[in-house]
């Protein structure tokens, strides 16, 4: 039966769009049909992290509002089979999506794709109600600050009252937590949150950490899903969110202190 997963954040600038893309890649690695669709209209940012940017024609609003086919937007990606994008327009606004466009089209996609992945825009405005109204489960993005916990917070509680399910007195949106950028120095010295502390206030099952990693960032630049960087800690961090997903019971890798190599140790003594 098709899913529906909405990735959502209370704060922006947390990795939400690295993760749908991520995410959408690694399941589509593993074998299932997967699209993911860009919430974010007017800023879109999906298509550069997938590196689709250039062969954007049509879009998720053209689709609802302009009598385009769907099969006209969605963008094939070449290099995972079975995975496709579905952008969003970067010259409307939010008052474009309409409930009933958003359910024509995720029905459509349904009779598609395993897995509908929706990269919401941050927050509680229109586009981020519509990315989570129809979703069947929910992955929260945050980091291991205060603020973006607290708005992750919140989020849960829309997502707990305002979605389908919860209207129509339905089986409640299945929630995930992934903590992202967790840098293990940070967190013992105090400037970010334990995994624990996160855990204690969410109160959510964990999918992933996904520890702080230059190659994000590079990866981002480059138009290229991190889970596609073999050397990656953040991408066998991704595949491992994914496997959990799909319902494997793996352990966290990356909340322990990394392993240090002699150069290291002799420069923090020294210190």
């Amino acid at each position: 039966m098709p899913k529906v997963i909405v990735v959502t954040s209370g704060k922006g600038g947390v990795g939400k769009t690295t993760t749908a893309a991520a995410l959408a890649t690694g399941l589509a690695m593993r074998g299932h049909r997967t699209v993911v669709i860009d919430f974010d209209v007017g800023l879109r940012n999906l298509d550069l992290i997938m590196g689709v940017e250039r062969r954007v024609v049509f879009d998720f609003i053209n689709v609802i509002n302009d009598g385009i086919r769907l099969h006209q937007a969605l963008i094939k990606d070449k290099r995972v089979e079975g995975l496709y994008i579905l952008p969003t327009s970067q010259t409307r606004d939010k008052d474009a999506l309409t409930r009933e466009g958003v359910e024509r089209v995720i029905e459509e996609l349904k009779q598609e794709f395993e897995y509908i992945i929706c990269d919401s825009p941050a927050g509680i405005e229109k586009g981020a109600y519509m990315a989570l109204y129809f979703a069947d489960e929910a992955v929260v993005v945050t980091n291991p600050e205060v603020s973006s916990v607290r708005d992750s917070d919140r989020i849960l509680g829309i997502i707990n009252s305002r979605s389908k399910r919860a209207e129509e007195g339905l089986e409640p949106v299945r929630q995930h937590l992934l903590l992202t950028r967790y840098d293990w120095d940070r967190v013992q010295r105090g400037d970010m949150l334990k995994l624990e502390d996160v855990v204690e206030i969410l109160a959510i099952p964990v999918l992933g950490v996904i520890p702080n990693d230059p190659a994000v960032l590079q990866c981002s630049n480059l138009g290229i899903p991190v889970v596609l960087e073999p050397k990656s800690p953040a991408g066998e961090a991704y595949k491992d969110a994914v496997a959990r997903l799909l319902g494997q019971d793996l352990p966290l890798r990356f909340v322990q202190p990394p392993r240090r190599g002699l150069v290291d140790w002799l420069l923090r003594r020294s210190a």
